[in-house]
């Protein structure tokens, strides 16, 4: 009855909010929703029509799948298992195709690999969109790319070239680490600083060293330095505050026992907003399943 969600901050790609009035089991499955079962897109079969690169084929494909695909798998079916070929409806196409050559223009005496060689750095942003069947009607307005245009793949050499074709499908964490949305997705208790004295002058300097900048701070009342807690969120519970024998019984530390603080970092396929609406949508499907299972139960 008395469950909320306050959102706090969300900036770069990362949301914090806290959860109030739930239990553990709901905090944590909800975070392991995140990680591991929100859907995203990402390269699944790589085919390899030429590398004479230094980095071989296997090593290239695992890196060419684990780059984070903009594109958003709700406009996506899985792939039926054992399908070949891919369809418009479940696979998303990219090709990179790059050789390197040298600098016809470059300084005899020059040793910089930038001055010497085109092409000798192969990026993401040389990944590009390759439509199948008619996705270029479906998807009018798409821009389908690697979430990050400098994530370096390889290094060439003058004559050395990468050809290969990428397959991308739809897929969750919980099948491979390349498909989770999120880069983190933690939760901790709201911590709860309780000052049980009065805590003044030097005291009051030294408990406001031994805590987070911003959890203690230091007011001047009647002339003398008082300390209060100003925000106990900030706190890391670090209990450097038990190794001052003057401090360690002027002060209470406890944690909210029902109060969360979630902070979500997506992997920029998704804003963070999204996965956590998401996540919350297969959360609620799986209590659903659960409560129609429960119903197909004879009772006895």
């Amino acid at each position: 009855q008395a469950f909320r969600v306050d959102v706090i901050r969300e900036e770069d790609g990362v949301l914090e909010f806290d959860m109030v009035g739930i239990d553990a089991a709901i905090a944590n499955a909800f975070r392991r929703i995140l990680l591991a079962e929100v859907p995203t897109m990402a390269v699944e079969k790589v085919f390899v029509y030429n590398n004479t690169s230094i980095v071989q084929d296997e090593i290239l494909a695992h890196r060419l799948g684990l780059i984070p695909i903009r594109a958003d798998p709700r406009l996506f079916e899985y792939r039926n298992q054992g399908d070949e070929e891919g369809t418009e409806i479940d696979t998303l196409q990219f090709q990179l195709k790059i050789k390197c050559s040298r600098n016809p223009q470059a300084a005899k005496e020059s040793s910089d690999p930038n001055e010497l060689y085109f092409n000798h750095k192969v990026y993401s942003k040389h990944m590009t969109w390759v439509p199948l069947g008619n996705q270029t009607d479906l998807f009018p307005d798409a821009d389908f790319r690697p979430v990050h245009d400098d994530i370096l793949i390889a290094l060439l050499r003058p004559g050395q070239e990468i050809d290969v074709l990428m397959h991308c499908v739809k897929g969750i964490g919980k099948d491979h680490a390349k498909f989770s949305p999120v880069a983190t997705a933690s939760y901790r208790l709201l911590p709860d600083i309780t000052l049980l004295q009065p805590v003044e002058d030097e005291a009051a300097e030294t408990l406001q060293k031994c805590f987070s900048p911003g959890v203690i701070e230091i007011q001047n009342i009647k002339g003398k330095k008082v300390a209060r807690v100003a925000n106990a969120r900030l706190d890391t519970f670090s209990r450097e505050v038990f190794r001052h024998e003057g401090l360690k019984n002027l002060v209470r530390l406890a944690r909210v026992r029902n109060h969360y603080i979630f902070s979500v970092e997506s992997t920029g396929i998704l804003p963070p907003d999204v996965l956590v609406s998401e996540a919350i949508k297969i959360l609620m499907g799986k209590c659903q399943r659960f409560l129609n299972e429960l119903d197909s139960v004879p009772m006895e």
